[in-house]
């Protein structure tokens, strides 16, 4: 892996604290009116939309209404393997639905923790717990960059189409290295950039909060998993993530830039 800096690709784009202020209040609004964080056609159902995730119907089923808000690009928990007793951690957990199928893999022994950074959606989480009956979920506000945990608390992190949203993923990288236990895992769905976006889309708040401006290369996703300290790392495009991202812009196809990846890293022993 090469030495040489990789540039920002967003370096024309907006200030960290606005695109935080800008994340937040989408994702406010989001947790206020149900509504998608990506947009999406009229032509596609809720059902073939989680479909399209890769989420099953039994999956979807599983959790009661109002966690699951369309809000992903995958499933993390597919990749996650997650296994009873063990202690997971969601990024950017939204109203939860990842964090409650989550818990039914790692059952009573095991525990979920949920960490959103806008109150609102949290909130919702919290009551969503109630919904689902679990004992073994919390939610908890705070920043991915600055991460509410102890260290080496959690043996897995997934989370689903939120490190993009980051104006600082190298510290998210390394806050997820430190809040893992050695030999965790990090097993997460995001979107990845495959061209140069448009000069006017990395400026563009709805662009930014809609998980397409933050989006980046793959190997500087790489090379930020590496200087975190993590080994053993795979980020594999999803093709057929273009039937669900190619909606998610009214004025553009925004398949032609980003694509839907797993990311998987492990922090060795």
């Amino acid at each position: 892996m090469s030495e040489q800096p990789l540039s920002d690709s967003r370096s024309d784009g907006l200030a960290p604290d606005e695109q935080r202020r800008t994340v937040r209040r989408r994702y406010a609004q989001i947790a206020s009116d149900s509504s998608s964080c990506c947009g999406g056609s009229a032509s596609t159902s809720d059902e073939e939309l989680t479909q399209q995730l890769g989420y099953s119907a039994d999956e979807d089923a599983a959790v009661a209404e109002g966690a699951n808000l369309g809000l992903g690009c995958g499933n993390p928990n597919a990749i996650a393997s997650l296994q009873p007793g063990e202690t997971v951690l969601d990024l950017g957990s939204g109203a939860g639905f990842d964090c409650f199928l989550a818990a039914r893999e790692v059952g009573g022994a095991g525990q979920v923790i949920g960490v959103d950074m806008t109150p609102e959606m949290v909130d919702k989480a919290r009551d969503n717990v109630t919904k689902n009956d679990v004992n073994n979920v919390a939610f908890r506000l705070g920043e991915i960059e600055h991460l509410p945990v102890a260290d080496g608390a959690v043996d897995v992190i997934i989370s689903n189409c939120v490190v993009n949203l980051s104006p600082d993923k190298q510290q998210v990288f390394h806050e997820a290295f430190r809040a893992l236990r050695t030999g965790g895992r990090l097993a997460i769905s995001d979107v990845v950039l495959t061209a140069e976006l448009p000069d006017d889309v990395h400026a563009d708040p709805e662009s930014v909060a809609s998980c397409v401006a933050g989006a980046s290369p793959i190997p500087e996703v790489e090379h930020m998993l590496s200087e975190a300290g993590f080994e053993a790392i795979r980020v594999e495009p999803d093709e057929e993530s273009e039937a669900f991202i190619s909606e998610w812009d009214a004025d553009r196809d925004v398949s032609e830039y980003v694509v839907s990846a797993t990311i998987e890293a492990v922090k060795p022993t």
